[in-house]
């Protein structure tokens, strides 16, 4: 990864704070089971509160999910890249889209997902969350420190990334504050290619679990410049209910 020094301090700083690299490099996959809800899901077909379960696989980053709406309980979801499915407990694929990303051509803000699309943003939303900042140091990635950010009384530190072209995420430059005590990770600011959203992500409620740490409770909200709709609707409400961890073979 391509940065300064002083970026190379604040992501090393961030990296400790978080569990640090060497908890983090024994992972193999996590287990989160989560409940989410919000607006933007509601104006994408999926009103209601939904309760899945994810498995991400840290390394690879692809994942396969369950619960997810509009899905039987016997139905799993799979991501992997560009390539999104749904199977059945047989094994036989139900539905494929092997190009998803482009699936999403011309849609405005307010087009309806179908099932394999919302398959798709929450499994990479969920990969790339899981592994920040860890996903930070990986080859092609580069990064600056911005501005400091005052909010709500406190000093966060800003972090801008930049992703490898192709790499699933939310948009290829994003933003992540830091506060400047703990280092934890407080905001991410992006703009949402596949859903047209312009958005800032709250991090809250930060739990040690096995050795690292991950902010529990998240609220996604519309975004102007800087300037978060703190007062207005949740797009996206996100709140970890289990996390489980598990370490590779030794």
């Amino acid at each position: 990864m391509a940065t300064t020094s002083q970026e190379s301090r604040l992501l090393d700083r961030v990296i400790e704070a978080h569990g640090g690299l060497d908890r983090w490099n024994r992972v193999k996959s996590i287990d989160v089971t989560f409940n989410f809800s919000g607006a933007f899901l509601e104006l994408k077909g999926y009103p209601g509160h939904h309760q899945p379960t994810i498995t991400v696989d840290i390394e690879k980053l692809k994942s396969v999910i369950q619960g997810l709406p509009g899905t039987t309980p016997d139905n799993r979801g799979y991501f992997d890249d560009d390539r999104t499915w749904l199977e059945a407990r047989d094994g036989s694929i139900i539905k494929e889209y092997k190009k998803t990303r482009s699936s999403f051509k011309d849609h405005v803000r307010t087009t309806q997902w179908d099932d394999l699309q919302l398959t798709y943003f929450i499994s990479y939303a969920m990969c790339n969350y899981l592994s920040i900042p860890f996903l930070f140091i990986r080859p092609d990635f580069t990064s600056r420190e911005l501005e400091p950010h005052t909010e709500g009384g406190e000093n966060w530190r800003v972090l801008e990334v930049t992703y490898p072209d192709g790499f699933p995420t939310h948009t290829k430059v994003q933003k992540f504050y830091f506060d400047d005590k703990y280092f934890l990770l407080r905001r991410m600011d992006y703009v949402t290619d596949v859903a047209k959203g312009v958005a800032a992500h709250y991090c809250w409620d930060h739990k040690n679990i096995d050795g690292l740490i991950f902010p529990t409770l998240r609220r996604i909200v519309r975004r102007n410049g800087d300037d978060a709709a703190l007062n207005g609707p949740s797009g996206f409400l996100i709140d970890y209910t289990n996390v489980v961890i598990h370490d590779k073979s030794a």
